[in-house]
């Protein structure tokens, strides 16, 4: 990563008496960047601060080289920001195509001629020419998504970030927005929490693993699964000492942990890297 749109330091942030995010520090930039973490983790506390929607209670923040807790840099931050949230709140009398333009005219694309050409392009992006005039409340939950991808993506922003943006998607809609995702990690950065393991695998050139509100890992998807090699192995039976066990659909047993001698060995991948990252066997 040859620039750096985000810098985290020593982040920290409390609900009552939760640790959403404890001394979280990571920078990173020009490239799209998976977030992993079980429920609770504090992914979206820290993808709220990213864009500039909630400020930390200490350490310090800097996005595109600017400070977000200045009203004058948070304006320019937020006029090269794309943000999708997890509820997106859509305007159910709007048209698709209304929802798309009136982000683009908070963004300030004052021409007009140049923002509607923006905004079909956000909206052919993820599949939507067809559907743009039609309103929000008549749309499927997975199209709603659509639209607030588009919503997310118009203008073609420095930083984008993105909360859970596959749920609701089919897998066809799920590979067009993977498409969407490694353009807009080719123009800037790209932040994207997910449940998914394996769309980190496939698209993400760096990812993060948070567990209740501290940061256990952050490297490449590769160094991730790297973190359980040696540790993972199948039998035709499980092991009780074996930290996860299932059945795979050759009908063998696969495992993660500590194997028993004599174990027969298999290549790790970012699953049992993840796992071991934030279950019981974690050593962070």
């Amino acid at each position: 990563m040859t620039s750096l749109d985000i810098e985290v330091s020593q982040v920290a942030k409390r609900f009552g008496s939760t640790n959403a995010l404890d001394a979280v520090s990571w920078s990173g930039g020009s490239a799209v960047i998976g977030l992993l973490g079980p429920n609770g983790a504090g992914k979206t506390t820290l993808l709220r601060m990213v864009a500039t929607v909630l400020a930390p209670d200490a350490g310090t923040i800097r996005l595109l080289g600017r400070d977000p807790g200045k009203a004058n840099d948070r304006l320019a931050i937020r006029r090269n920001l794309g943000y999708l949230p997890q509820e997106t709140g859509l305007y159910p009398g709007f048209s698709a195509l209304d929802v798309v333009d009136y982000v683009a005219v908070l963004k300030e694309m004052s021409d007009r001629n140049e923002r509607r050409e923006r905004v079909h392009s956000a909206l052919a992006a993820v599949g939507l020419e067809d559907d743009m005039h039609r309103k929000i409340r008549t749309l499927s939950g997975g199209t709603k998504r659509r639209v607030a991808i588009a919503a997310a993506i118009v203008g073609t922003p420095r930083l984008l970030v993105l909360d859970e943006p596959s749920a609701g998607l089919d897998p066809d809609q799920r590979l067009r927005l993977r498409d969407v995702m490694s353009q807009a990690g080719r123009q800037g950065t790209v932040v994207v929490a997910t449940h998914h393991t394996d769309e980190v695998a496939a698209f993400c050139q760096h990812v993060l693993v948070l567990d209740r509100g501290r940061l256990l890992f952050s490297g490449t998807p590769h160094e991730l699964a790297t973190v359980a090699a040696g540790r993972v192995w199948v039998d035709e039976h499980p092991h009780p000492d074996a930290i996860r066990t299932w059945v795979t659909s050759d009908g063998l047993v696969r495992s993660i942990g500590t194997p028993p001698a004599g174990a027969q060995l298999v290549e790790p991948n970012i699953d049992d890297g993840y796992l071991l990252t934030t279950g019981p066997g974690a050593t962070s």
